[in-house]
């Protein structure tokens, strides 16, 4: 039986109960109505735009009757398809959200067991359970989904359309459709005649002005306002006439709808009942001007700096720099005697700011255009700027030198003009490849990194063989090639900070003789500091590790400290900003004959008297092998192929088969390492070496000299990489003996000094020296005494001859 629940119940349940209800009709009205908002929402953004005035009348009206007929339909469509929700089907939605559906449960009645008080109690035990859960109720959440009845999204892209609308647009324009109806103005009684708009240009930031709003009078816009008209009624009752737009051939005068843009200062009048006129006085938009600040210069990385400042009445849109050969200022001599190849101007673009305003702003372009063909060379730069409305100003052409990176290192400088008479033009390869051969005809001492060595020989060989057909492609792919190989000469990691020391030193020379840019010295400058710290650290180091060798060493040499060092190059410095070039060039010559007598009192040392079995012999092998490669090299250049090529030491197979059995008979002995991680290493890139020298040697006897080089550098490579885990491996298991022999670790070394003659304590430890090489005398006398020291140990009878010898030429240098 079924009976109606308590009314206290639908007391407690009543807003449950009406929010359910209310989600009902939002999700029956969206279910058969979303098409006629997605109608609604097109059209409003449609004529919040202003499309009807800007669409012919006819285009306007079939819009107006397709949207009417449309927004019809899904009226109709809607009230087909929409059932108002009863209260019975929200309280059935809320009692089905709920476990056991309470309500219904309420609403039934006992049928049987009416007079059985036990069955009477379970049943009011059961309504009470019920009630209470039924008093629990919550709203139920509507499902608003239409993705099922909308697959396309049309909804969302009406929704879209009207905030773009109302970003950009104007929802005053809506107004504006009234004047699609004919007889619009006599059907307002009190409605206007006519309906005008003056849109500024987006750019100018100045807001759309609602002529109907303007009194008559006075009228400023900025140039290139666009106006339009709209007159109702009979046509020839109203009539504009204008002398704003500087038109040859205006629209009629009586046209129902007129626009037209401001470009001139006059008069715009509409004449008839509730006609009005303006005298527009046009603020013109001036042409953007553009400026260089200051010097363009060079910055410490070889990036150029070009400060300038733009100005614009109402905001830069872009800007570019163009650079130009100027032709008649480059030096026309050697590779550039030729006539150059046709290049595009460079053009760069200025930098613009982010945020913020751009009607005037200073600013700078830093760019790196060191691998371009035009650095380091006279150009003629001119700087333009573009305003929104696409007005131009640019600055008369400036004569400079376009900044680029600098290279000192003379190998460095040379591979760099090798590289720009390429790009000059392609005639120069022949040339090229010809000073590429002389230049690398005796290589030793040339190049410090033989990996660099290799790449310019694979280089050269791709420039020999293409020289007298290169393609532009091929001479760009050789130009990055040749840059990157001249960056690792110049700025290459070197092995060693004895070679980085040295790089500097040869650096900052070339820098002094050739009269670099101060920022670049002081760029030189740190490197030669930081190479200086880092070769008196490895010294330091190497006295800790060997504190008995020192002590002997120690008693010959002459001591200086870090301070002193630091004192010279702060000299150095000190004459550089002063410009006398002449005095710090003696002065660097005296650093450097200083850290010339550091390196020879390291060098004489040997290898902590450590030697590893079987190295000299790989060392000897390397050395063979990089001769062997040198030859295999020239014959290459002088154009010999096949066995053929003899020398001295029979043909280039015969020796590369020699050198293969010899590095096989040392894998045969007693190498270190035997087990270790670092000696299996050690043997395997022996192994691929002696495989590349097979490989090699058959190469040599098939003419095929380009692949042979390439086997022979991979050889090479093999080889120092075995040495050196050899090397580690020996060293591993040489301190693995002193730890047997010396239990605990605690040997204590002798007090000694390291190369800097700064005492250590009893951990080897330097703890620095007040004794001084010179005490009391200047940077001058301390190098004087040093040119002392090397004149006496010069004559020495005792010394080796080789030492003796680097010390002759030492003398001859100063």
């Amino acid at each position: 039986m079924q009976a109606k629940p308590a009314p206290e119940l639908f007391h407690r349940i009543r807003w449950p109960l009406r929010l359910t209800w209310a989600g009902l009709w939002a999700e029956r009205l969206s279910r058969a109505f979303w098409p006629l908002w997605t109608v609604a929402l097109l059209v409003l953004a449609a004529l919040t735009f202003g499309l009807q005035d800007i669409l012919p009348l006819e285009a306007a009206w079939t819009g107006l009757v397709a949207a009417c007929l449309g927004a019809g339909w899904a009226l109709w469509r809607g009230l087909r398809r929409f059932h108002a929700p009863r209260r019975a089907e929200a309280l059935a939605r809320l009692d089905a959200s709920l476990p056991g559906q309470p309500i219904s449960a309420l609403t039934d009645e006992q049928a049987v067991g009416g007079t059985d008080p036990a069955s009477v109690a379970v049943w009011q035990a059961h309504r009470a359970r019920m009630a209470a859960r039924a008093a629990t109720a919550r709203p139920v959440r509507p499902d608003l989904r239409l993705a099922e009845r909308d697959p396309f999204g049309l909804r969302y892209m009406a929704l879209t359309a009207m905030v773009m609308a109302l970003l950009f647009g104007s929802i005053w324009r809506v107004a504006s459709v009234s004047g699609l109806a004919p007889g619009a103005a006599e059907a307002m009684m009190a409605g206007p005649s006519w309906e005008g708009w003056a849109q500024p240009p987006l750019y100018t930031g100045k807001p759309a002005l609602y002529l109907n709003d303007v009194p008559a009078g006075p009228l400023d816009l900025p140039q290139g306002s666009k106006v339009q008209i709209r007159l109702y009624g009979d046509i020839g009752a109203l009539t504009l006439d204008e002398t704003v737009s500087g038109s040859t051939r205006p629209d009629a005068a009586s046209d129902p709808a007129q626009s037209f843009e401001v470009m001139q200062s006059g008069a715009i009048a509409i004449s008839g009942r509730g006609g009005r006129e303006w005298k527009v006085a046009v603020r013109p938009d001036t042409a953007p001007s553009v400026k260089v600040t200051g010097t363009v210069t060079r910055e410490r990385d070889g990036k150029m700096r070009l400060p300038f400042a733009a100005e614009d009445d109402y905001g830069i849109a872009s800007g570019n720099v163009s650079a130009t050969l100027d032709l008649p200022q480059v030096d026309r001599r050697y590779g550039l005697a030729t006539e150059p190849e046709p290049r595009a101007p460079l053009t760069l673009d200025l930098p613009l700011p982010i945020s913020g305003n751009r009607a005037a702003f200073e600013d700078a372009l830093v760019e790196d255009i060191s691998e371009h063909p035009f650095a380091n060379m006279p150009v003629q730069v001119r700087l333009a700027v573009t305003d929104a409305r696409g007005q131009t100003g640019q600055t008369k052409p400036l004569s400079m030198v376009l900044p680029g990176k600098r290279f000192f290192d003379p190998l460095a400088a040379a591979i760099i003009e090798m590289r720009r008479d390429l790009l000059w033009n392609r005639t120069n390869a022949p040339r090229t490849a010809q000073i590429f051969r002389a230049m690398t005809h005796q290589p030793e001492g040339l190049i410090r990194d033989e990996k660099t060595f290799e790449r310019l020989k694979t280089a050269m060989v791709k420039l020999d063989a293409n020289a007298a057909s290169l393609t532009p492609e091929l001479r760009d792919e050789l130009a990055k090639e040749l840059w990157e190989i001249a960056l690792l000469v110049e700025e290459g990691d070197l092995a060693s900070a004895r070679a980085r020391l040295e790089r500097a030193q040869d650096r900052l020379n070339e820098a002094i003789r050739n009269g670099a840019d101060p920022a670049e010295i002081q760029e030189l400058m740190e490197e030669l500091r930081a190479a200086t710290q880092d070769y008196v650290r490895m010294l330091a180091e190497r006295a800790q590790r060997n504190p008995d060798g020192q002590q002997a060493e120690n008693q010959e040499r002459m001591q200086i400290t870090g301070n002193q060092i630091q004192e010279m190059m702060d000299e150095i410095q000190r004459l550089i900003e002063e410009g006398k070039m002449a005095e710090a060039a003696q002065a660097m010559a005296m650093l450097q004959q200083l850290l010339e007598n550091l390196q020879i009192t390291e060098g004489g040392g040997g290898d902590d008297g450590f030697s590893v079995p079987g190295m000299g012999a790989l060392q000897e092998t390397l050395r063979d092998q990089q001769d062997l490669s040198d030859e295999s090299f020239r014959q290459l250049q002088q154009g010999d192929e096949g066995e053929g090529s003899q020398s001295e030491g029979g043909s280039l197979a015969e020796r590369q088969r020699e050198l293969r059995e010899r590095l096989d008979g040392l894998g045969n002995r007693q190498l270190p390492g035997e087990g270790s991680e670092k000696g299996q290493e050690g043997r395997q890139s022996l192994n691929e070496a002696e495989r590349s020298m097979d490989e090699a040697e058959r190469a040599l006897r098939e003419g095929d000299l380009s692949g042979a080089l390439d086997r022979q550098a991979e050889a090479m490579d093999g080889l120092r990489q075995g040495m050196r885990a050899l090397d580690e491996a020996a060293r591993a298991a040489r301190r693995a003996d002193q730890g047997e022999q010396q239990p605990g670790g605690n040997a204590q070394p002798g007090r000694s000094r390291d190369p800097l003659g700064r005492e250590t304590g009893d951990t080897g430890r330097a703890i620095g020296s007040d004794r001084n090489m010179a005490q009391g005398q200047d940077v001058y006398r301390r190098a004087q005494d040093l040119l002392d020291e090397i004149r006496r140990r010069a004559g020495e009878q005792q010394r080796a001859e080789n030492e003796r010898g680097y010390l002759k030429r030492l003398l001859e240098l100063f």
